[in-house]
C-alpha cells in the first residue's frame, strides 16, 4: 500500500511539473494536438501507478518524452504557419455580412442547433444580433454585434420553425400557429420550395429570420395570429 502511495505522488509531481512546462494555454484552451497529448500523458500517468510491476522510470520517461515532442511540434508551428494550421487547424467563419455560411457549419460537423445554443452562450438571441462569427481552432466561440441593427423592443425569444426545410412540429404548437401559415409567408417571399429554407425563426414581436440555401438572409415582420404568445 505504501509503495503504491509513493509512486502515485511520484508520478503527480512529474505530471504537476510537466503541465507547468507545457505553459499556460496547456492548462486553459487547447489546440487539437495539445489535446490529443494530455490524454496521452493521463494514460501513462495511470499505468505505473496501477501496475507496481511495471517500472515507474518507465512512466515518467514516457512522459518526458511527450513533453520532448509537444516542445518540438510548437517549435515548428513558429517558424511554419502551413504546420501550425493542418496540425492545429484554423478558425471558421460561420456567419457573415450575407448570414449563415452552411458550408462551413458542415465542414466542422455542427448543425443549426448547435450553432444557436453557441450564440446564447455567447449572449446572443438572434441571428441577425450577430455580424461576424466563428468558432476558433481551440473550439470557443467568438461572435461581433451588428452595429446597423436597430433598436426593438424585446419580445420572447426567437425559436426555430423551419430547420434545414423541416418544420418544427413542437415549435409550431408553442407559438399557435401551422405550416399552413408558414407556407402562405414563404409564398409572399417568393419561396417556393420548403427545403430550400435553411432556417426560418420566429420571436414574440412577429421578426422573421429567413435563410435559404446559396442565399443572402432576410429579416423582416409579420403579423401574428391572435392568441400567439410563448
Amino acid at each position: 500500500m505504501g509503495l503504491i502511495f509513493l509512486r502515485t505522488a511520484a508520478i503527480f509531481v512529474a505530471l504537476l511539473i510537466v503541465i507547468r512546462l507545457m505553459g499556460k494555454r496547456q492548462i486553459g484552451e487547447m489546440q487539437p494536438f495539445e489535446l490529443v497529448i494530455t490524454l496521452l500523458i493521463a494514460e501513462l500517468a495511470c499505468i505505473p501507478m496501477a501496475d507496481t510491476s511495471i517500472p515507474l522510470l518507465y512512466g515518467v520517461v514516457s512522459i518526458l518524452a511527450i513533453l520532448l515532442m509537444h516542445q518540438i511540434v510548437l517549435f515548428i508551428n513558429l517558424l511554419s504557419s502551413p504546420f501550425k494550421t493542418l496540425v492545429g487547424g484554423k478558425p471558421s467563419v460561420v456567419i457573415n455580412k450575407n448570414g449563415i455560411d452552411i458550408s462551413q457549419l458542415k465542414k466542422n460537423h455542427l448543425d443549426l442547433s448547435d450553432l444557436i445554443e453557441s450564440m446564447r452562450t455567447a449572449g446572443f438571441f438572434s441571428l441577425d444580433e450577430v455580424a461576424y462569427a466563428l468558432y476558433e481552432s481551440s473550439g470557443q466561440f467568438t461572435a461581433m454585434a451588428r452595429e446597423d441593427l436597430p433598436k426593438e423592443k424585446k419580445g420572447s425569444l426567437p425559436v426555430v420553425i423551419i430547420d434545414d426545410g423541416k418544420f418544427d412540429k413542437k415549435n409550431l404548437s408553442l407559438t399557435g400557429t401551422d405550416e399552413i401559415f408558414f407556407k402562405r409567408i414563404l409564398k409572399e417571399q417568393n419561396v417556393q420550395n420548403l427545403k430550400k429554407v435553411f432556417v426560418l425563426t420566429l420571436d414574440g414581436t412577429g421578426k422573421i429570420y429567413l435563410q435559404c440555401k446559396g442565399e443572402k438572409y432576410r429579416s423582416f415582420r409579420i403579423k401574428l395570429p391572435e392568441g400567439s404568445t410563448w
